[in-house]
């Protein structure tokens, strides 16, 4: 797996679809109300995927660890939600927390890691 992180409106995707040779279809959009696709190359807002998790009380960590044999051959794209004020509101910081968890973990799972600034890719990793 290949993590691509970065703040909102970096170049992630584009950056990704241009790496590793994506088209539109290989693509599963993360949302709040729904599960992995697993299926698809490249899973785009991880973050969402924890929200997701969080408002069922289940663990994000534990369901990517379940899936690991389906995404092992993956990129996985993160926004950047660590920076700037902590917000008050108790569900905000906990998904801010865990997200961050997960991505220590995706981090270490990960072939490569690369942070996008401005379009600029830093290899992390």
């Amino acid at each position: 797996m290949d993590l691509i992180i970065g703040g909102a409106y970096q170049g992630k995707l584009e950056y990704a679809a241009k790496t590793y040779n994506l088209k539109q279809t290989d693509v599963y959009v993360c949302a709040e109300d729904t599960d992995i696709d697993f299926d698809k190359k490249c899973i785009y807002g991880i973050e969402e995927f924890v929200m997701y998790c969080l408002k069922r009380g289940i663990s994000a960590r534990e369901v990517l660890e379940e899936n690991k044999p389906k995404w092992e051959n993956s990129v996985f794209i993160c926004r950047e939600i660590f920076s700037g004020v902590v917000p008050v509101d108790v569900l905000l910081r906990t998904w801010r927390d865990e997200t961050g968890r997960v991505l220590t973990w995706l981090s270490k799972e990960a072939r490569t890691v690369t942070r996008l600034f401005c379009g600029i890719p830093q290899k992390l990793k």
